[in-house]
């Protein structure tokens, strides 16, 4: 029988995005996005789950079902709102999250850009202009000071890769273009932000230990298609995971698997369930990619930042959790340096244009009243947590 046990010192825990939870983050480039006529967007996203007021109770909740950290982002167009000008009570906001955080023996895991962009860095190029870069760094370098001994771990970029794809080839995410040339600049932007906040996190006050997280599917090839399968993944996967080599840590974020014959990507497989989301039900997806950014990155230490499914049935989450961590192990079990597994998400919360449809959580929101409900795969999962180890026998 397989081992069911994770090491010693394996971290639990699970993640939100500012923008998503917080509500009222009217200035940045998402807000404008969710109100500009002709966007895919079906909702905007209002108040969110008001997690900028209600974080102490939602950590406390966090804490008690036996997860030992907390992934979350910082809202740059909060502390820096205009350029050169930062809000001192939007860092002490954020810094008493992280010690909140502490307080019930939970890692801080900060995140200093998922998605959300100022208007005004917008305004001056957005993410193909390459001084973003530089004023990316500085906005790194100036919360690290303020937060620096309170985080655990820094998380430099939420998925550069899917802010320049979504949001430079496809058209999807703000700013809504589709160029294959700014999508390669923006690419080149986002590595070039990447390095230099991992620079300025470091040398600021804590030094913490810093990386990137990258969304990767496992990209499969049928009918031929290895060829663009594998330009896919140069542009979309590769030029990140090269950049990430020699830092302290990746963090892998995976849903499900794509597929692509020689005329592209194709839908799902027939016969295959779906998600809310329209992926695949392919929790083992989690592993391949767990395996390919070990190979990639020659060898940086893991941490799974994001997994997870958005479903209205809680026992098909458990379904799909259990299978994920099962490939995690075997990870392990070859000796990739796994280090930790953060589900997405903690709340039911507005999941960009599918709005508030689609149900990540662990626990529940109610929209009208914000009141919290915890879902069984939420005490489950904080089971596993708690005894560090999966509670039945391989098959």
């Amino acid at each position: 029988m397989a081992s069911l046990v994770f090491p010693d010192g394996f971290v639990w825990g699970t993640a939100t995005a500012a923008h998503q939870v917080e509500g009222g983050n009217w200035n940045n480039d998402w807000w404008a996005w969710e109100h500009m006529p002709g966007t895919p967007c079906v909702e905007p996203s209002a108040d969110a789950c008001d997690h900028y007021h209600r974080y102490p109770e939602d950590l406390r909740l966090l804490a008690s079902l036996g997860f030992t950290a907390y992934r979350f982002s910082l809202e740059w167009s909060r502390i820096e709102p205009e350029e050169g000008h930062f809000s001192r009570a939007a860092l002490d906001h954020y810094r008493r999250m992280c010690a909140t955080c502490h307080e019930h023996g939970l890692e801080p895991i900060v995140t200093y850009h998922h998605f959300t962009t100022p208007r005004w860095v917008v305004a001056r190029g957005g993410w193909t202009e390459p001084a973003t870069a530089d004023r990316f760094a500085r906005f790194c370098e100036r919360a690290t000071a303020h937060l620096g001994d309170l985080i655990s771990r820094a998380c430099t970029l939420n998925e550069p890769n899917i802010v320049a794809t979504f949001g430079h080839r496809w058209g999807l995410f703000p700013p809504g273009r589709r160029d294959v040339d700014l999508h390669l600049r923006a690419n080149d932007v986002l590595v070039a932000a990447h390095r230099r906040a991992v620079s300025a996190i470091k040398g600021a006050r804590g030094g913490r230990p810093a990386g990137l997280t990258l969304a990767m599917q496992d990209l499969q090839a049928v009918d031929g298609g290895e060829a663009r399968r594998d330009e896919e993944r140069r542009v979309t996967e590769d030029v990140f995971l090269e950049a990430a080599r020699g830092d302290d840590f990746m963090g892998v974020q995976t849903y499900t698997r794509l597929r692509y014959g020689p005329d592209g990507m194709r839908g799902p497989e027939p016969g295959v369930p779906t998600t809310q989301m329209g992926y695949e039900f392919w929790p083992a997806a989690l592993e391949a990619t767990i395996r390919r950014a070990w190979a990639v990155t020659e060898h940086v230490p893991l941490f799974v930042t994001e997994n997870g499914i958005a479903t209205s049935e809680d026992s098909e989450r458990i379904e799909y959790v259990e299978l994920a961590l099962r490939g995690v192990l075997a990870c392990l079990r070859d000796g990739i340096d796994v280090r930790g597994y953060i589900y997405w998400s903690l709340l039911d919360n507005f999941e960009w244009v599918l709005g508030y449809r689609p149900t990540f959580g662990l626990i529940a929101v109610d929209r009208a009243t914000q009141q919290r409900t915890v879902k069984p795969s939420a005490r489950w999962l904080g089971s596993v947590a708690r005894a560090n180890r999966l509670d039945r026998p391989t098959t």
